[in-house]
């Protein structure tokens, strides 16, 4: 009896854990409009709790191929790179010599969590429910943010509450 108690707990803990997996690629596919089911998940940064749901979430997915990359190439909401200035701002920071911007996507200490991409494509959804003024002249931040790096084909999924 206890054999079977304990195979029926380790499998609901695995069925749990295989539902919460597919339930962050589902969420990555709605957010992004990517498939993303063929991806590795190789990182998953994410410091949102508290009661007002403020933080950083920051995922990572590798893929094998270039499939999401056309995917990302046969949608017109994607950008090319370069950044502009206000995505590269929100990623790694922008200076002109006298004042300092970003990055808003920082780890605890102030740094980029998003590692530094060459070439690739990015996507800013701005969730401001006033959207009225520029994203970096705003006291909150509400964004999601896609960036692929197609040198390592790589797919992050950042969004910053605030």
């Amino acid at each position: 009896m206890k054999k079977v108690i304990t195979s029926l707990l380790i499998l609901i803990l695995l069925l749990s854990v295989l539902t919460a997996c597919g339930a962050k690629s589902d969420e990555v596919a709605k957010v992004l409009g990517l498939d993303v089911s063929k991806g590795e998940e190789i990182s998953n940064y994410d410091t949102h709790g508290g009661s007002h749901g403020d933080g950083t979430t920051c995922i990572a997915y590798r893929f094998d191929d270039d499939t999401i990359l056309e995917e990302i190439k046969s949608s017109s909401e994607w950008s090319a790179f370069p950044l502009d200035d206000t995505v590269q701002a929100l990623v790694y920071g922008l200076s002109d010599g006298t004042t300092h911007v970003g990055p808003m996507l920082n780890d605890n200490e102030g740094h980029p969590i998003v590692p530094e991409i060459q070439n690739g494509y990015y996507l800013l959804i701005d969730r401001q429910n006033d959207a009225t003024a520029d994203i970096l002249h705003r006291y909150s931040f509400n964004f999601t943010l896609g960036l692929y790096d197609t040198d390592t084909n790589t797919l992050y999924l950042c969004e910053l509450d605030t």
